[in-house]
């Protein structure tokens, strides 16, 4: 070979290593173009509905995120949301956490999975997986296991169940003269409503001063609402605590407690979450029996809320904002405050960002706090009640939210 042939041969590997080079230095200092986020939520079956509905608030916050200009930390990178299908039992969701962890290897965060049943499920696959999970969930045990990558942006059942009752015997007696002294409860048997009546079982009821003179439970859904009510008019309380999680056991329950004359306020109905306050309960259910029915959330869209409210409107169809849209909205936003935080899609360095995380986009969760405890809770969570006034469930608490005064049913 001449000596020109060697030359250009050299040239020719010195040109080729320099481009590799090149190439390797390009992708180490590039940034992702988009970071997928996950949301888990039932989109089939008994729970679909609500699912359906984080599904909007969550599309709604990555297209919000995304038209602002993505994440900064990383040029600008976009949201990419991953749904998958929780079903509607806690093997389903169990199994689309494990297809999740198994086939989005490339997620940094997810939020899910509505029912606390469900939740409980899908973060034992999601924790061994290092994946943050953010979930509106109640139950305490979701923050009790001693996980690092969970964070429950709701107050837990139990802190809204001490959270609510007194707010909710000072309202009786402001309104009626005399503070309630019995109460019974019907609970169906899913995670976060056991969690709610679990403090009031040992020991909350008794603090107030109430007897508990009925305490049912029951398993979703309902085929029949008259032995239940039939024990609700043999004990007359003063307050019947009501917490279903599917609108069809709502609408069985009223429409027997109306039959059998004790409707329309003559035994005032409070809740925990939100199945007696969605939407879709007036195709089915008039606004009569509903008037004066109060439920305890962990969220609500609120004052200040007015702009995604109409958009939710405008884009779904959706007549109010429930929990289930404006949690999963925010929580889209927390999590991109955590890359912002973490300047990496890095599903690791984003679970660090969230324990360390101390403002946040707070406008979107009762309390106005985002920072988590050791357990994953966040701190200082307030709740919201949320009571039916002429055809629409309005905020009445916390005073600096509401969006109407709060009455007491006539008995």
């Amino acid at each position: 070979m001449t000596r020109t042939g060697h030359l250009t041969r050299r040239t020719l590997l010195a040109a080729t290593a320099l481009s590799v080079m090149a190439t390797g230095a390009f992708a180490q200092g590039a940034q992702p173009q988009e970071v997928k986020v996950g949301l888990l939520v039932p989109l089939s079956g008994l729970y679909a509905r609500p699912g359906t509905v984080m599904k909007m608030g969550a599309e709604m916050a990555v297209d919000h995120i995304n038209a602002a200009g993505g994440i900064k930390a990383l040029n600008g990178a976009k949201l990419k949301l991953v749904v998958l299908d929780s079903g509607d039992t806690t093997e389903k969701a169990k199994n689309a956490a494990q297809r999740m962890v198994a086939q989005e290897t490339d997620l940094v965060a997810a939020t899910g999975a509505y029912l606390s049943s469900f939740t409980l499920a899908a973060t034992e696959v999601t924790e061994r997986a290092q994946l943050p999970m953010l979930t509106l969930s109640y139950s305490d045990l979701i923050t009790d296991r001693g996980f690092h990558y969970v964070f429950q942006t709701s107050a837990t059942a139990a802190s809204q169940a001490r959270q609510a009752l007194p707010l909710i015997m000072k309202l009786a007696e402001d309104a009626s003269g005399k503070r309630p002294k019995t109460v019974a409860i019907i609970t169906d048997n899913t995670g976060a409503s056991i969690a709610s009546v679990k403090p009031m079982r040992e020991g909350l009821l008794k603090e107030l001063g109430l007897e508990l003179v009925m305490d049912e439970t029951f398993t979703p859904p309902l085929s029949d609402a008259t032995p239940l009510v039939q024990k609700v008019r043999s004990t007359r309380p003063d307050l019947l605590f009501f917490l279903p999680t599917v609108i069809s056991d709502a609408k069985l329950v009223l429409e027997k407690m109306n039959e059998f004359g004790l409707g329309q306020g003559k035994i005032p109905t409070i809740s925990f979450g939100i199945a007696i306050a969605e939407p879709d309960i007036l195709q089915t259910i008039s606004p009569e029996l509903l008037q004066g029915v109060l439920t305890c959330v962990g969220s609500w869209a609120t004052k200040g809320h007015e702009a995604l409210i109409k958009e939710l409107n405008v884009r779904y169809k959706e007549p109010w904002m429930t929990q289930n849209a404006i949690s999963t909205y925010g929580d889209m936003w927390v999590i991109k405050d955590a890359l912002e935080k973490a300047g990496k899609a890095d599903k690791v360095a984003v679970a660090d960002a969230l324990r360390t995380m101390d403002a946040g986009p707070s406008k979107y969760y009762p309390g106005g706090i985002i920072k988590f405890d050791e357990k994953g809770r966040r701190v200082n969570a307030e709740m919201t009640v949320v009571q039916w006034q002429s055809g629409i469930p309005v905020t009445v608490f916390p005073k600096s939210l509401a969006v109407a005064e709060p009455f007491w049913p006539k008995r």
